[in-house]
C-alpha cells in the first residue's frame, strides 16, 4: 500500500494565516513522530504532497522550504521513521495542475514510483482539497480534523475521520 500524506496540519502544526518560513517555526503535531514508525511498517511507499504558495509570493526561497524538509526528515527518520520523497507547489494560481485539489503531484509521484497503484493508496489530510486530491486520483481518503473539526461527517470525500496521524496509524496497524 502507499501512503500520500500532506504536510501543514498533519505533520506538522499549522499557522493559522500565515506559513512554516523556517524550521525554528516548524512544530510536529502531537502523536506524529510515533506514528511515522508505525506508518513505516504497514505502507511500502510515503510521500508528501504539499501546497507551498509562500514560494510564489516571496516569502520562502526554495532553498528554505528543503532546509525546513530536511530538519522534518531527520527527525522523523531519528524517531524510526520514513518519508521517501516529498513533493511541492510552489504556484500562487489555484488552477496550477500541480496544485491540490489537482493530481499533478500525485503523477509526478506515479512518474518516479511506477509501482504506486492509486486504488491501494491512502490520502491523510486536514482539508476537503487534500479529499479531493485522494479521491480524483482514485485514493481512499482519511481526513485528520486538527484545523477543521466542524466539517461534517459522513462526507463523500472523506471515508475516514481521526483527530491525528497517530490515530490514523493506529487504525491501519
Amino acid at each position: 500500500m502507499f501512503l500520500f500524506l500532506d504536510r501543514d496540519g498533519v505533520i506538522n502544526e499549522e499557522i493559522r494565516d500565515g506559513y512554516v518560513l523556517n524550521k525554528d517555526m516548524f512544530r510536529f503535531t502531537e502523536g506524529t513522530l510515533a506514528a511515522m514508525p508505525l506508518l513505516a511498517e504497514r505502507f511500502s511507499r510515503i510521500v508528501i504532497v504539499t501546497n507551498q504558495r509562500c514560494i510564489g509570493r516571496g516569502l520562502l526561497t526554495t532553498e528554505g522550504l528543503q532546509e525546513i524538509h530536511q530538519y522534518m526528515l531527520d527527525e522523523i527518520s531519528r524517531h524510526g521513521g520514513r518519508i521517501d520523497k516529498i513533493y511541492f507547489c510552489p504556484d500562487v494560481d489555484s488552477s496550477s495542475p500541480c496544485r491540490k485539489p489537482a493530481a499533478g503531484m500525485g503523477l509526478q509521484a506515479k512518474t518516479d514510483f511506477p509501482e504506486i497503484d492509486f486504488s491501494q493508496s491512502v490520502m491523510v489530510g486536514n482539508t476537503l482539497s487534500d479529499m479531493q486530491f485522494g479521491k480524483t486520483l482514485g485514493m481512499q481518503t482519511a481526513f485528520i480534523t486538527s484545523t477543521l473539526p466542524d466539517t461534517p461527517f459522513p462526507h463523500p470525500l472523506i471515508d475516514n475521520k481521526y483527530p491525528g496521524l497517530l490515530q490514523f496509524a493506529q487504525s491501519v496497524q
